[in-house]
């Protein structure tokens, strides 16, 4: 049985690639910050004995670096990272900029999941699919850029964009592989209710994609239904 590790796993796309990968007979690693009060997760969990819920804020790399030991003897065929924040807010717009909150936001959406990559990378090696996919966002590709702002959010997903395709070239001689995913606009918390898809549609499309995966694709960056996207 295949195994699934997935960041943010609480609410949004998260949640749903938990109940998608769970009714598919995978093994659900799902992680979030507050276990104990993820009501959705929870209920979902209830409905499977194929899902874990783990404790874990991937902003904490102490903490990381521990659930990997614990982890230690298991195979993780996908590595999915998909916690994030947006971090933008209209009274820190440029000109009064929280610098804070965008370090904040560099280091979920940027460095979190590099680190989570290098903290299972082992775990990834034994599996036999090897894949790392991440949910970045169209909003990290600098050519698309016609509209400004989200200074914090744009940047982060621009730098998780060009790290993740490093990673791919650094990781294909052991034959890891790396996606990087735009969901689309979908009705979530952070996509709000004005969104076009629902979450069910861009999660169906992901998988799809990952299921039909090769090497030869690693590094790319694709909208949820395959269509590739410019950096």
């Amino acid at each position: 049985m295949a195994t699934v590790l997935i960041t943010g796993a609480n609410r949004g796309l998260g949640l749903e690639f938990c109940r998608q990968y769970a009714a598919a007979g995978w093994n659900i690693l799902a992680c979030c910050r507050k276990p104990a009060g993820a009501a959705d997760m929870q209920a979902l969990a209830s409905h499977f004995d194929n899902i874990e819920i783990i404790a874990l804020n991937v902003a904490d790399f102490a903490r990381v670096d521990d659930l990997s030991r614990q982890l230690a003897e298991w195979r993780i065929d996908v590595l999915l990272n998909n916690a994030g924040v947006y971090g933008d807010r209209r009274e820190h717009a440029f000109g009064n900029l929280d610098y804070s909150a965008w370090t904040e936001t560099l280091r979920v959406n940027l460095q979190a999941p590099i680190k989570m990559t290098e903290a299972f990378l082992p775990q990834i090696l034994r599996s036999d699919r090897k894949l790392v996919v991440t949910i970045s966002s169209l909003m990290g590709s600098i050519s698309d850029n016609s509209s400004g702002g989200s200074l914090l959010y744009r940047s982060s997903k621009a730098g998780l964009n060009a790290a993740m395709k490093s990673l791919a070239l650094t990781l294909r001689p052991q034959a890891v592989g790396v996606l990087i995913f735009h969901p689309g606009w979908v009705k979530t918390d952070m996509g709000g209710a004005s969104a076009l898809i629902e979450a069910h549609e861009s999660i169906a499309g992901m998988r799809n994609y990952i299921e039909q995966f090769t090497l030869r694709q690693t590094g790319s960056f694709v909208k949820y239904d395959g269509t590739p996207l410019p950096w």
